[in-house]
């Protein structure tokens, strides 16, 4: 077996030679992720087949299965096979991952860290796009947007808005950021120019960390309580199952939005469909659990939801800042140098 050196930096090599690679990702994915441009760039930075990809590597095809025998580097994206062990068997050559999206969580292993192999992805060009919407549906949520235009699509006549708005606006709004994760923390830059108080939970930020980032650090149920605009973007793990709970959501003050980007299994979806229902709460949710509510879901119908397919991530020619982001990262591994922004597994434990 080809193991990479433990004390070689993360995605460093020491041959000079173009490295073998070989794109693996799902259906349909390469053909978003990549124009012309990007497959020209693969094919000098590698020796690859740029329309060469592999959907399934537990039963590839004898083109894919001598293409995974040679390969150096795995170039991947959604959909992309779980590399375990018996797929790794057939892959005696690889050293390192580029992933081309955000967590590798799905396809990356404990046996490739097993066997030394070196990852990176693209989690902070996914990043991007996720604190955008989400930087624009804290400005409309404090603006009050979506319920009144839903009422003057009702009312359809002149009306007293400033009357019914005295509630509204995003001057010196408390916001709270759950997760100072890479979105999390995004999101915290983006807000900077606006008239806002930024409160954050995450117990892993020291009190001189969250001074740098320009927020005040609080419990969760104290930001539940206090902010306007609760925003979550803590990482998917055991611990963070349904951290927005009952206590939570009932902390949160009346005519308050909650917006979940992460995943949906860390809104208690039952306990907030309550407050949604009585209209006590406005939500956005980019996110549910599960990540397609049944057809007869209320979140589909109740007015104070935006409820939105999963989008606030890269997107359309958002993909192709991801695949700008892999490749830089392909030529460094490829000049021999390190990468920039390696994934390793004590950052699982903590990220999504």
């Amino acid at each position: 077996m080809h193991h990479a050196t433990d004390n070689r930096p993360s995605g460093q090599r020491p041959s000079p030679d173009r490295p073998t690679l070989l794109l693996a990702m799902g259906p349909g994915i390469a053909d978003r992720l990549l124009t012309d441009a990007h497959r020209a760039r693969l094919a000098a930075l590698s020796r690859t087949d740029p329309h060469l990809v592999a959907h399934d590597l537990t039963a590839p095809t004898p083109r894919i299965a001598a293409a995974l025998a040679e390969a150096e580097v795995l170039f991947t994206c959604w959909g992309a096979t779980p590399l375990t062990a018996a797929v790794l068997d057939r892959a005696p050559r690889l050293r390192a991952v580029v992933h081309a999206a955000g967590s590798v969580k799905h396809h990356v292993t404990d046996a490739c860290w097993a066997r030394g192999i070196a990852v990176t992805s693209a989690a902070a060009a996914n990043a991007l796009p996720v604190a955008e919407y989400t930087l624009a549906t804290i400005l409309l949520a404090g603006k009050h947007v979506l319920p009144s235009a839903r009422r003057y699509a009702q009312l359809r006549a002149a009306h007293d808005w400033h009357q019914e708005l005295a509630a509204a606006g995003n001057y010196r709004r408390t916001v709270g950021i759950v997760g100072s994760s890479r979105i999390g923390r995004r999101v915290i830059e983006l807000l900077r120019p606006f008239d806002l108080r930024v409160l954050l939970y995450d117990p892993y930020v020291s009190a001189a960390e969250a001074a740098e980032l320009g927020v005040e650090p609080v419990p969760l149920d104290e930001l539940c309580a206090r902010a306007s605009v609760v925003s979550v973007h803590a990482p998917q793990l055991p611990s963070t199952y349904r951290m927005i709970g009952p206590r939570q959501l009932a902390a949160m003050p009346d005519g308050a939005t909650l917006i979940n980007t992460s995943r949906g299994s860390l809104v208690d979806e039952e306990a907030l469909l309550a407050h949604l229902r009585s209209g006590r709460l406005r939500a956005v949710l980019d996110v549910t659990d599960p990540e397609l509510p049944p057809p007869d879901s209320p979140l589909y119908e109740l007015e104070n939801v935006l409820l939105t397919p999963h989008v606030a991530g890269s997107l359309g020619n958002e993909l192709h800042r991801m695949a700008d982001q892999a490749l830089d990262e392909l030529e460094r591994y490829a000049a021999g140098a390190p990468f920039a922004d390696p994934v390793r597994p004590s950052q699982l434990t903590r990220s999504a």
